[in-house]
């Protein structure tokens, strides 16, 4: 079975935007374990926008089932990992200002400094993840790192999927059974949504992850409004 690890930045986004600790991101982590997300996946950047390192720090007393813990490796960062030691670090190539990640790594050009990366992650314990494309020679690449997992980057996917195209699921596919044959784990992420993941999952040999936020956090505004409104009536009756 693949396992969902639910990415919970856009519920510190909405934290920061008044302050305070509402929503309350620990209980929120607490509570999808709960309902039966196996897996909780952070991505803290440089100028802590929505995720802060010290709620990386506090997760670790609340997550109980997978911590991922996404980023680019800069000192910072990895000093933050190697204080968690979470269950998983997925490595990602976003630039400072990025408003989300929109590239995997190219493992050819950066594979020197990736290996080195990811020896000292492992060193600690820590199970890593390469950010990819679905492109063959960045999965051999990824392979020559040492890495554990790769991360397909599904955005292409998500956008030519929901224009009707179905063949936009070929390149993944081809990729993941790559990394199989290669021995390395697969993992997903990246505008994937209820719409998609079942097709998506169908389509990808051994996909043992897919990291999902966005579409899950905005999915459950959706679904569970109904219910709050009807609350709301109710207490004022």
């Amino acid at each position: 079975m693949t396992k969902l690890s639910v990415n919970i930045n856009k519920i510190a986004t909405l934290r920061n935007s008044r302050g305070g600790n509402v929503p309350d991101l620990l209980q929120f982590a607490s509570d999808v374990q709960a309902f039966g997300a196996e897996g909780i996946t952070i991505h803290p950047r440089p100028d802590e926008r929505h995720i802060r390192y010290q709620d990386a720090r506090d997760l670790v007393k609340v997550v109980y089932t997978e911590y991922n813990i996404e980023g680019n490796p800069m000192d910072n960062f990895m000093d933050l990992v190697f204080e968690c030691k979470p269950t998983q670090v997925t490595l990602v190539p976003d630039a400072v200002n990025a408003l989300t990640s929109n590239a995997g790594w190219d493992t050819i050009k950066h594979q020197g400094y990736l290996k080195e990366i990811v020896a000292e992650f492992q060193k600690k314990g820590i199970r890593t993840s390469i950010f990819v494309d679905p492109v063959l020679e960045m999965i051999e690449g990824a392979k020559e790192t040492g890495t554990n997992r790769i991360e397909l980057y599904t955005e292409e996917f998500a956008h030519q999927y929901g224009l009707g195209n179905e063949k936009a699921i070929e390149p993944y596919s081809k990729a993941a059974q790559l990394a199989n044959d290669l021995g390395l784990g697969v993992n997903a992420g990246h505008d994937l949504s209820l719409q998609n993941i079942e097709f998506f999952k169908n389509n990808i040999p051994n996909l043992l992850e897919v990291s999902i936020g966005h579409a899950l956090i905005s999915e459950s505004l959706y679904l569970g409004v109904e219910n709050v409104i009807r609350m709301y009536q109710q207490k004022m009756k």
